[in-house]
């Protein structure tokens, strides 16, 4: 027989995940949010489409007067783009171009907002439309958890957007 005290006993849970669990997760969170709305950050206002009240083509799916909900402030990381050139009948067309880097677990959990093309950013007196999107950090290398979101803009024409 078997000493029974020299037996080790198994917990009744697994442990959790190693270097990487909810109290990790918060913690990067806690950081990155004083990061970038405290230290580093620029502030934007974001202009995002009422889905419900905008009115969509049925074959196309776009919309060719789009509904707005209120504006939001968030604080974002802005990169200056390239700027472009654009030959016209009538002289130079100048336009700016800009990638947003948002704080995705900020966005989502704290302020309800999904970030999606189509949508309108004023920054720097400046009105931009949303272009592409991508989701290209993971926190620690996990697909589950994205950290950012990045949103390709370009500056848009006068007339096409009105915030009021």
């Amino acid at each position: 027989m078997a000493d029974e005290s020299n037996k080790w006993s198994r917990t009744d849970a697994p442990p959790p995940p190693l270097f990487f669990n909810k109290k990790e997760r918060d913690l990067v969170k806690q950081v990155n949010d004083e990061l970038i709305e405290r230290v580093v950050g620029q502030q934007i206002v974001y202009y995002p489409i009422s889905m419900e009240h905008t009115c969509f083509h049925a074959l196309y799916e776009e919309a060719i007067t789009k509904t707005f909900l209120p504006p939001i402030r968030v604080y974002a990381l802005i990169e200056w783009g390239d700027t472009s050139n654009v030959a016209t009948g009538y002289g130079i067309d100048k336009t700016f171009n800009l990638t947003i880097h948002f704080h995705k677990r900020r966005l989502t959990e704290d302020q309800d907002v999904n970030v999606q093309e189509g949508d309108f950013i004023l920054y720097d007196g400046i009105f931009y439309e949303i272009v592409a999107t991508v989701q290209p950090r993971r926190l620690f290398g996990q697909d589950s958890h994205q950290v950012e979101i990045s949103a390709t803009c370009i500056q848009a024409r006068s007339g096409v957007f009105n915030s009021k």
